[in-house]
């Protein structure tokens, strides 16, 4: 019997999922978990995530290919319709679903860091319809340094590149996040993870994304600003000083225990 964690990824729907993945499965490194990623790409490099073994299934239904009856899954989507997750829960010895809004934090993003980036900006680890570029007049009037996303076309890269004076590659996510004074960002992932490391984030919510976190946003008093309300955005950065943002808690573990429990490990 064997242990898979699956988690939805693509130029469509980003890394959010895969970043809180890796930060789980990292807490279970004593376990032999499993990655199953819906995108070939992310797969490849899982291992600079710290994840040994991980394998691209292209789309949901092609788990049973590789997983047998019997076997146990931890799964983090929202792509299985009801019937779907009804034949998983038939198929697996064990099923656990994983909520789209569920909190996991690194416990390396809670280690404070001198802020040596004033103003960032990261719109996500995908941009397909490239929404991004429409923030550009705004960026360049406020100087902010843009961190690029994973799943970002060559041509658009070059095309960011040349618009902003400070762009950061995908691998530096990292210490974007944690030495950024202020970020900007349409990442729930990257707003939780900047909260902690002690920065104020600024949520943007993109019309192609769930809501879901805007209720946990809305407790922590993160700023939350549609995307086309590009005013109410420059407002927002105006008064950031103003803002009392409330403290996030280390509570990855908390997760990690209940897969645990449910999988008996």
């Amino acid at each position: 019997m064997k242990t898979y964690y699956y988690v939805h990824t693509g130029h469509r729907i980003g890394l959010d999922r895969f970043r809180r993945a890796t930060t789980i499965l990292r807490a279970l490194k004593d376990e032999d978990i499993t990655l199953l990623c819906s995108d070939f790409r992310i797969a490849q490099i899982a291992r600079d995530f710290g994840i040994d073994d991980c394998v691209g299934v292209d789309v949901v239904r092609n788990i049973p290919y590789i997983a047998h009856h019997g076997d146990r899954l931890i799964f983090d989507s929202d792509e299985a319709n009801p019937i779907m997750l009804e034949d998983m829960k038939n198929f697996f010895s064990t099923f656990v679903h994983i909520k789209t809004n569920e909190i996991v934090v690194d416990e390396k993003y809670f280690e404070k860091k001198e802020k040596t980036i004033p103003l960032a900006f990261f719109f996500g680890d995908d941009d397909y319809e490239k929404d991004m570029q429409e923030f550009i007049p705004l960026l360049q009037e406020l100087d902010a340094c843009v961190l690029l996303g994973f799943y970002y076309f060559l041509d658009y890269e070059d095309f960011i590149k040349e618009n902003i004076n400070n762009t950061y590659e995908f691998e530096d996510y990292d210490e974007v996040i944690t030495k950024s004074e202020v970020l900007i960002t349409a990442s729930p992932q990257a707003t939780l993870e900047c909260l902690a490391s002690g920065g104020k984030p600024i949520f943007i919510q993109r019309d192609d994304y769930p809501t879901e976190f805007n209720e946990i946003f809305e407790k922590l008093n993160i700023p939350i600003v549609y995307i086309s309300d590009k005013k109410l955005l420059k407002e927002q950065i105006s008064i950031i000083n103003a803002n009392n943002y409330n403290n996030i808690d280390i509570n990855s573990n908390k997760i990690v225990e209940i897969i645990k429990e449910s999988l008996t490990l």
